[in-house]
């Protein structure tokens, strides 16, 4: 307990950017680790990061680490609370920290809240300093003060090969409290000794899924089996594959709503990345062009929430909750963290097949395009089939349904919530139709067969986008950006943790043009965060400064490209987006090839172009 009691909890807060982010430096020389050659095993390397143990190993100011019931922990019951008396006050929490020199990818995260008495909108007046050795990671303020716990998330694999001390900081002025709020703070590492490959091919390729779940009553619980074969593409041979557990991160590593067991072709390994990761192992290389198969028992377990994973009472939202293959290529394996603010879902295009069975009180909207047969007594088989899609959704619960098929002939699928009315069902239903007409002119034909739209409003994150499958509000204009997915990540993919803008400022200037908005004048609205803002920043970043990420990704990039449509002219413009779209069907798209694409398109020079909108790669 402290020795010191807190000053009541301010009852606002206001969410604004975090004053600093910045890029790791490299290591310095004198500081670099050895060249030795060394293995990693995957691992988490903060000791007690939960606060659960007491308060060793960490040293930390009296009362810090504490299970007072004054504030809430992410997890379990104990926290770490920086500051929060209303006078002069610092209180510091440190933990001595080794990551393995073999390690190429270290990622430490933490659950931060904040909350403050401070009545500033402008002025930072109380400070939480984050560092890992002498290099700040990020500083926040009174002026980051957010409702709940917020993830943050850091590269730290330069500092592979040292012990360094991982230490917060908290610094308060002579009035008005600001808490500091800590728990959970993990620093996983992973990746061995072998050099990236030589070429830059993403593998494995052509992954083909083969799933059989059974449900319980509710489908919230779902059991069975999934096998995965894929082909090495690279010229560098593959010893091992990574798993994705993406719907690990809505839970613990006690307590994983995705459990995978009984593998085979191959040896499992350790979990990392929070336990979003599994290494599997294969018996012997896979050189280029050979292929192999590896299978599991799989178990899900859906949490409560109207979340893209989690059930609003009877309604199951399943996404994300497949394993699926991660990509090697040029830098190595992807195994970036998950994020709640974007999407961290970067995967190769891929056929699928998922039997589904369940209570035929159910109905179980899926990606790709679903037959129902009788099951046994009382229950339903769905069989889903997709094509050459990035991912796997569905949902189960007793919807109302509506079908219609738009102009083109697309069969659209409208599955409503209990509490949505059918003519807000209908009206949906309708923009669908027209969303996926509108635009499949622009960027070429709709392949997924039919589309289901899951509407439902308690949905706090608004819409979200699978192959085939949209989660979405009673919006006419959120439904038409997710639909607007379907190209912009589902048909021509990207790096969703690198290069969000990729899908996100594609899919809303797409949007737009759907709707028949102009974008005229919004590049006159823009107003940079810092220096180190930047339209084609990762999410790494946008993570330590969450409030920006919408207003920069989202606007400022389809303003960037309604620009861009005025330079090279509407025609042109239109060429440009559907011709990428034909060379990338299927494929991966990246900044780079884009920026290449629109200087063919043109006789003017960009460059001062992306240097003024900030697009970099």
């Amino acid at each position: 307990m402290r020795s010191t009691p807190h000053k009541s909890l301010g009852a606002a807060a206001v969410t604004v950017a975090a004053l600093a982010a910045l890029v790791l430096p490299g290591t310095p020389a004198a500081a670099q680790p050895s060249t030795t050659s060394a293995s990693c095993s995957p691992a988490q390397v903060v000791a007690n990061g939960g606060f659960e143990s007491g308060t060793s190993p960490w040293a930390a100011s009296t009362g810090v680490i504490t299970n007072s019931s004054s504030q809430s922990a992410h997890s379990g019951s104990s926290y770490a609370w920086l500051d929060g008396y209303g006078s002069a006050h610092t209180d510091t929490l440190t933990q001595s920290v080794t990551i393995p020199a073999g390690c190429s990818a270290a990622s430490l995260t933490f659950w931060l809240h904040i909350d403050t008495a401070e009545t500033t909108s402008s002025t930072a007046y109380d400070r939480l300093t984050a560092k890992i050795g002498d290099t700040t990671l990020a500083t926040y303020s009174n002026l980051d003060a957010h409702t709940g716990y917020v993830q943050e998330s850091f590269d730290v694999s330069s500092f592979a090969g040292q012990t360094v001390d991982l230490s917060f900081t908290g610094e308060e002025d002579y009035s008005l409290q600001t808490s500091f709020v800590l728990d959970d703070i993990a620093l996983t590492t992973s990746g061995g000794s072998t050099p990236p490959p030589a070429d830059s091919t993403r593998t494995p390729a052509t992954p083909s899924y083969t799933i059989s779940l059974s449900s319980d009553t509710s489908g919230t619980v779902w059991t069975g089996h999934e096998s995965v074969t894929f082909t090495n593409a690279s010229a560098t041979a593959l010893s091992e594959v990574y798993l994705r557990l993406w719907d690990n991160y809505h839970g613990t590593c006690n307590s994983m709503p995705i459990k995978v067991s009984g593998v085979s072709g191959g040896t499992a390994g350790a979990l990392s990345v929070a336990c979003t990761a599994l290494k599997v192992d294969l018996p012997a290389p896979l050189g280029q062009g050979q292929s192999t198969t590896i299978g599991f028992d799989l178990s899900i377990s859906v949490p409560s929430g109207a979340d893209r994973f989690g059930h609003d009472g009877a309604f199951s939202f399943i996404g994300n909750a497949l394993p699926v293959l991660a990509i090697r290529d040029g830098a190595g394996w992807h195994l970036d963290p998950y994020t709640n603010n974007g999407e961290s879902f970067y995967s190769l295009a891929a056929d699928y097949k998922v039997t589904l069975d369940h209570p035929s009180t159910l109905l179980v909207p899926a990606t790709g395009t679903s037959t129902d047969t009788p099951g046994s007594s009382g229950r339903t088989v769905t069989t889903a089939t997709a094509t050459k899609v990035r991912d796997f959704a569905w949902a189960a619960g007793p919807f109302t349904k509506i079908s219609g098929t738009s102009s083109a002939g697309v069969a659209v699928n409208v599955y409503a919530v209990s509490g949505i009315s059918s003519s807000s069902a209908q009206s949906m239903l309708s923009t669908a139709e027209r969303a996926v007409d509108a635009h499949a002119a622009r960027f070429g034909a709709y392949p997924y067969g039919e589309l289901d739209a899951v509407i439902d409003n308690n949905y706090w994150f608004g819409g979200m986008e699978y192959p085939g499958f949209v989660l979405d509000l009673v919006s006419t204009t959120a439904l038409t950006h997710e639909i607007g997915h379907q190209w912009w990540y589902g048909i021509v993919g990207d790096d969703e943790y690198h290069s969000p803008w990729l899908d996100e400022a594609f899919t809303d200037y797409a949007t737009d043009l759907a709707l028949g908005k102009t974008g005229a004048n919004c590049w006159n609205n823009v107003s940079w965060g810092s220096s180190a803002e930047k339209i084609t920043n990762s999410m790494a970043y946008w993570d330590a400064h969450p409030s920006r990420y919408s207003t920069v990704v989202y606007g400022y990039g389809k303003c960037a490209l309604h620009d861009l449509r005025r330079v090279l002219g509407d025609t042109a413009m239109a060429k440009l987006l559907k011709d990428y779209a034909a060379a990338h069907w299927y494929g991966v798209s990246t900044t780079a090839e884009f920026k290449a694409a629109a200087q063919a398109a043109t006789s003017t020079d960009l460059t001062s172009f992306w240097n003024l909108h900030r697009i970099e790669g």
